[in-house]
């Protein structure tokens, strides 16, 4: 059977608009005996709740979003790990956070609970308390002549966020890398849980600041979906513009830092000074330089005005004039390209098991984009670059923020018109999911509300769950130096895997 047909022979639990079935722990085995034999069948998510676990799939065959659940009443359930090797990073932070371990996993080791934490388990319904105990991670054993460990981190230099690499290192070659996270753990989903959709909404938001909207949108379209709730033409409309702006000054941040990296100043400049006048624009238009709560469920929380549509066209014709310049400062330096191409290369088989999304996966021929399945990207217009290195990557970044000027010239000036910019969301129960593209790639949100309209459960996954394990991946062969240029142009999100 495949793993389409074992799912649906289990029974339907009302997911909207993509449905969820529940599957006996016979079944779910046989779901992982039929993933084992269809690669093409990709793990999206896979997150627990007290005494089950969930797992979200892209049928890409057909690319419809399918979820399976399966019961884990003592504790425990069957790993996907040995048959989905991303699933490994989720599988530890169900540990951490529900306290439910997966059977003959590859990777038992904790994931976001340091031993800092005042509670084990804490999603998981009554957790007991216990001291803190602080421990040092367990990092997987190299051999070999003449390797030695290079730490860095968590602390980094500049602005930014924590994360620990532990590099093995054989001369000047990277031979091994292994990354920790989670020491800025937000306690984001047991934040939501108890609220509104409407009062929730703000920690969604904030899950990764530079993806703001994508991670709202995503959360406002799950409730919406979990109420049957329609949103109105102008709201949508302003909503997909928001999200098209959020990515074009992303791809214009990682132009121009990838290249930094690589000691090409002129563009991370003058990259930089466009990014800057589209985030005055947002400020001007929106309230907010990264828009940041501009949209809530049911719609937005104000008005696009006429003058804040000429004052994004103006920003956005700036960059579009500059673009084509920057593409001709970086192709027309030997230096660069010699920093680039062949730099931090994914192999096809990596790609295919971890099945990335957004410029990580297009940039190795992946050919998904999450605004395809809802309807605001046609499908012929969907690029993807063949490389799988820094060069493919960069690449990838600038034709889409081409394509993300045209898609806003096209819809700014032509929003449509009316008053109501938001639907009331009704107070009953109902559960969601929701897809949404953000400029990593797929962000994903899923909740229940209970009959009273608030979140019994919710769930929240940025992109980068499964870009760092393909950046481990990237940089073995690679020389040292050359890391800071690979992380950049994968550019994983610290605070979106915190949680």
């Amino acid at each position: 059977m495949s793993p389409r047909a074992v799912i649906e022979s289990g029974h339907a639990a009302g997911c909207h608009p993509w449905p969820r079935y529940e599957l006996s722990a016979e079944g779910w085995l046989r779901l992982r005996e039929a993933l084992a034999a269809e690669p093409g069948f990709a793990l999206l998510a896979f997150w627990g709740e007290p005494g089950r676990a969930h797992a979200a799939f892209l049928d890409e065959a057909r690319m419809e979003v399918i979820l399976a659940s399966v019961a884990a009443p003592e504790g425990w359930f069957p790993a996907l790990s040995p048959v989905r090797p991303a699933a490994a990073w989720f599988e530890r932070a169900m540990r951490d956070l529900w306290a439910l371990g997966a059977e003959g996993g590859t990777d038992d080791r904790p994931w976001l609970d340091h031993g800092r934490w005042p509670l084990l388990g804490p999603l998981s319904g009554r957790p007991p308390r216990h001291e803190p105990d602080p421990y040092p991670m367990e990092f997987l054993p190299v051999e070999g002549e003449g390797i030695h460990i290079v730490p860095v981190g968590p602390v980094h230099a500049g602005i930014i966020e924590p994360g620990h690499f532990r590099f093995h290192i054989q001369g000047e070659t990277i031979v091994r890398l292994e990354t920790r996270l989670g020491y800025l753990h937000k306690g984001l989903l047991s934040l939501i849980q108890g609220k509104s959709p409407r009062a929730a909404a703000r920690f969604a938001a904030r899950l990764s600041g530079d993806s703001t909207v994508a991670h709202g949108l995503a959360f406002a379209r799950a409730a919406e979906a979990a109420l049957g709730v329609e949103v109105p033409l102008r709201a949508q409309a302003i909503r997909a513009a928001m999200l098209e702006l959020e990515r074009l000054h992303n791809h214009l941040n990682d132009l121009g830092f990838i290249a930094n990296d690589a000691a090409f100043a002129v563009i991370h400049a003058r990259a930089g000074l466009l990014r800057e006048g589209l985030l005055r624009a947002n400020q001007l238009a929106f309230g907010h330089r990264l828009m940041m709560d501009a949209l809530q469920p049911g719609g937005v929380a104000q008005e696009l005005t006429a003058d804040g549509v000429a004052i994004l066209l103006g920003a956005i014709g700036a960059v579009a004039a500059e673009l084509p310049v920057l593409l001709r400062y970086y192709e027309d330096h030997a230096s660069l390209q010699d920093r680039v191409l062949g730099t931090g290369t994914m192999s096809a088989g990596l790609v295919q098991a971890f099945a990335p999304g957004g410029v990580v996966g297009r940039a190795a021929g992946r050919g998904f984009d999450a605004r395809v399945l809802s309807r605001e990207l046609p499908p012929g217009e969907l690029i993807t670059q063949p490389g799988a290195d820094v060069d493919a990557r960069w690449r990838q970044r600038h034709a889409e923020a081409l394509q993300s000027i045209a898609l806003l010239q096209a819809w700014l000036p032509a929003l449509p018109p009316g008053e109501a910019l938001t639907t009331p969301m009704p107070h009953k129960g109902g559960e969601g999911i929701a897809l949404v593209e953000g400029f990593r790639g797929e962000c994903l949100a899923w909740m229940r509300l209970d009959d009273g309209g608030l979140i019994e459960a919710c769930y929240l996954r940025d992109p980068s769950w499964l870009h760092w394990p393909l950046l481990e991946a990237a940089v073995i062969g690679n020389i040292l130096a050359d890391f800071p240029l690979i992380n950049k142009s994968i550019n994983g999100s610290y605070s979106g895997v915190d949680l």
